[in-house]
This record gives structure tokens, sequence and C-alpha cells, in this order.
């Protein structure tokens, strides 16, 4: 069956399609694609992985299906949480200002 494997950096993204036998699971297909060999930062043991944007907890035991795409996570460079009340936080100060 067909599938994907992806990667992305801020300037940088790689899409491997990959033939796979039916019984894949996520992590055998990041394995087969060999995109650690483009990407040396990947740890495939512990990066998390998800299909599609929604996160697997155990890649090694997910099953994929035809057409999936594998995607491996990098961490998070700050909290979206905390970039957003910081830009509010900037707004606020601003209009606060301009009064």
């Amino acid at each position: 069956m067909k599938v994907e494997v992806a990667y992305a950096l801020a300037n940088e993204q790689k899409i491997i399609p990959l033939q796979v036998a039916e019984d894949c699971s996520a992590y055998e297909a990041v394995v087969q694609s060999r995109i650690a060999d483009f990407f040396p930062q990947i740890d495939i043991e512990h990066d998390p992985m998800g299909i599609f944007g929604k996160a697997i907890t155990d890649p090694k035991l997910h099953i994929l299906k035809p057409g999936q795409r594998v995607e491996i996570y990098r961490p998070l460079i700050a909290d979206p949480k905390e970039i957003r009340a910081r830009r509010a936080a900037k707004a606020k100060a601003e209009r606060e200002a301009q009064s």
C-alpha cells in the first residue's frame, strides 16, 4: 500500500512516498523511509508522530491505512498559549499608552 512520511523545519520540508506492507506500523514506515538520513536531528525512538496532524500515542503499534501520511513532530520552541498571552499583553500596553 502507498503511504507517506513527512518532516518539516521552518525553512525545509520533505515528504517521502513509500510502498509498504499492509500491516506496516507508523514507526516501521518512518524507518523504511530513511528520512533521518536527511534530517539527523530526528530521533525516531522518541520524537512524537501523528497522522495528518493528529498525534498517535504509540507509533510502533499504530497500523497504517492506505494513503496515510506519518508526520514526525519537532519540539515546540515556545508554548503557543504563552505566545498568545504575551501578544495580548503587548497589545493592551500599546492601547493604554495611546490613551
